[in-house]
């Protein structure tokens, strides 16, 4: 089965890929790796949620806002060598902006990787830093970026 298949079955859809906020581009391509920019919980060109996880933000929105960074990194990979080439996903670096007292970025960055479990399966599991910041651009609760294999 293809990932675009398998990404039909669960009824998700690629968003279209975010337009970069400064000088840089969605993803780069390097011999069989692709690296994807940070990605920010973008829906229909709008941040869907502003603030710091642990005082606006709960633990299970940031969980959800992870899940909406992977897909728009996704979106940045397919955009580049589309979705198929994907053998494997290699690392995911999740940002969390959280307040001081806050430690559960795990949690939060574990709705990037459940997504890749979800569509990629085995090929799905990879290394991973989920790191604690005190502030993301434009406000945004998490941020996520990618490395994947592709053949």
């Amino acid at each position: 089965m293809s990932w675009r298949a398998r990404l039909s079955e669960l009824g998700i859809e690629l968003p279209e890929t975010a337009a970069p906020l400064a000088s840089y581009v969605p993803a780069v391509r390097t011999g069989d790796l692709v690296y994807t920019s940070g990605q920010l919980p973008m829906t229909g060109g709008k941040l869907a949620r502003s603030g710091k996880v642990g005082a606006e933000v709960s633990p299970e929105e940031g969980h959800a806002l992870a899940r909406i960074c992977a897909l728009n990194a996704l979106a940045a990979v397919d955009a580049l060598v589309g979705i198929d080439a994907v053998t494997r996903v290699v690392k995911v670096v999740g940002f969390v902006a959280s307040v001081p007292t806050f430690n559960g970025q795990p949690g939060v960055v574990n709705g990037a990787s459940e997504l890749l479990g979800e569509v990629f399966g085995e090929a799905g599991a990879h290394a991973r830093s989920a790191v604690g910041v005190s502030a993301l651009p434009l406000d945004a609760p998490v941020e996520v970026e990618l490395i994947v294999e592709i053949g």
